[in-house]
């Protein structure tokens, strides 16, 4: 999992596309965002979906790197936030909480 997060940490794209996923990845919602993206139906385990958004946003950075016309900047966007909500939500699960101390 650690190399998973190490790829989503050092992703890099233009400023604009990383500051509208921010905003979206405030208001995630994984129920609705991820249907959407990857079809209903689909397993929501949270490694395989980053993995799946992952390659999905590579293509879509591919397009938009060589002037593709089937870019789209919304569904882009969709995708990084979707990447950046479950990146928390990874993170959060994956932390460890110290024991409790005993007095």
């Amino acid at each position: 999992m650690q190399d998973l997060m190490t790829q989503i940490a050092t992703l890099r794209r233009p400023r604009l596309l990383i500051r509208a996923a921010r905003i979206g990845a405030q208001t995630y919602r994984r129920e609705a965002r991820l249907p959407r993206l990857l079809g209903y139906g689909v397993s929501l385990r949270l490694g395989p979906t980053v993995i799946r958004l992952m390659a999905l946003e590579a293509e879509m950075n591919e397009k938009r790197e060589n002037g593709d016309a089937g870019y789209s900047i919304a569904t882009h966007v969709d995708l990084l936030t979707a990447i950046m909500g479950e990146y928390q939500l990874l993170r959060a699960q994956t932390q460890i909480t110290p024991a409790p101390a005993l007095t």
